[in-house]
């Protein structure tokens, strides 16, 4: 699953990063994110999963995109304009998309006329133990027993399901999140390694005297005389607001604390007790020597979900792509002292995971 820009690293360059794995195909959310894959060069089946109109068609057809249908007058719709393979979304649980488990059967005729490549379901809570995956997996088998002949490919599981269960039962399994760092916690067989690393520079130090505050409305107070660094990354790069006052950076890999409410294009670090300097690079999400911040820790910290986490950096943060046998380096330690990285005060700095954004 690539949909959403890759869940913001980047539809493209993910991509390419995957077809080393042969995958069947990939899954988008709309029409421009399939033909956006087509003019890169992608050749695999692209599943589009959110219910088009049918004035998206055409276009669908034109970039040989896979739709996924429920309903009896888009899939005959799809069918008279010459769309091609199409997927049946059976909703077995979700209650967002697709025809109902219990409905099927009604549509027997259309499918005999025009019977579909693929048939799917989608988990809404499979990382929980509380049976409802294994209710959702009864009522998508029944489901397809009332199909006219069985489609060729058959999906049903994302990132948790994966996660903890192998091998699967039907053709193809949908890994989202999962390929971008994210777990989904206790009781899951693998755990993913840590591919994004967010990182921007110090552009500003100064001393704030006892009592004086930083940033908007004065939530933060210094006690004593602290040092304050600020950061040339905001909510405008995808670095939550909500971290204010709750969020905590890596600054030469040791943790510097957020000072203040985050701002659109700043971030102000407590740095008193930690050696830092104006061009030093901070890591906000990711490793930095000994010290992780996974992508959870930070979602958890700013109140919302990992997936709103990472998309949120599809914003203004640049891309740099890193090789995979880089994946163990230390950007900031390689751009202090040499090695694969580029020197810290000039340029973006490389190293230290599959893929590092910078901003400042």
């Amino acid at each position: 699953m690539i949909k959403a820009d890759a869940y913001g690293l980047g539809a493209v360059a993910v991509a390419g990063a995957l077809e080393v794995l042969d995958p069947w195909g990939y899954g988008v959310a709309t029409v421009d994110e399939g033909a956006e894959l087509r003019a890169a060069g992608v050749d695999r089946p692209i599943v589009v999963f959110t219910p088009l109109m049918f004035e998206d068609f055409p276009a669908a057809r034109d970039a040989r995109l896979t739709p996924a249908l429920g309903r009896a007058d888009a899939i005959r719709r799809w069918a008279e304009e010459g769309g091609g393979s199409w997927h049946l979304g059976i909703d077995t649980g979700m209650s967002r998309a697709g025809v109902q488990w219990r409905h099927v059967g009604a549509l027997r005729d259309v499918l005999t006329a025009h019977p579909p490549e693929g048939a799917f379901t989608h988990f809404h809570s499979a990382e929980r133990n509380d049976g409802t995956r294994e209710e959702q997996e009864r009522r998508f088998e029944r489901a397809l027993a009332d199909l006219p002949a069985p489609p060729r490919v058959l999906h049903a599981e994302n990132s948790p399901a994966v996660e903890r269960r192998a091998p699967s039962p039907w053709s193809v399994v949908r890994p989202g999140v999962f390929l971008y760092g994210v777990g989904s916690g206790p009781g899951a067989a693998l755990a993913p390694e840590p591919v994004l690393h967010v990182r921007a520079r110090v552009v500003d130090l100064r001393t704030v005297p006892d009592g004086e505050t930083v940033s908007y409305d004065g939530t933060w107070r210094a006690a004593g005389d602290r040092r304050i660094a600020t950061v040339a990354a905001g909510y405008a790069d995808g670095y939550r607001r909500s971290l204010g006052n709750r969020g905590t950076a890596l600054v030469r890999g040791e943790a510097a604390p957020v000072a203040g409410l985050v701002t659109m294009d700043m971030t102000m670090l407590d740095v008193t007790d930690l050696a830092c300097d104006i061009g030093d690079v901070v890591t906000l999400v990711g490793r930095d020597g000994r010290r992780l911040l996974d992508v959870e820790g930070v979602a958890r910290a700013a109140d919302v979900s990992p997936y709103e986490l990472l998309t949120g950096f599809r914003l203004r943060m640049p891309r740099v792509y890193v090789e995979s046998d880089a994946a163990n380096q230390d950007a900031a330690g390689d751009a202090a002292g040499g090695g694969a990285g580029e020197a810290a005060r000039g340029g973006r700095v490389r190293g230290g995971g599959a893929r590092i954004t910078e901003r400042g």
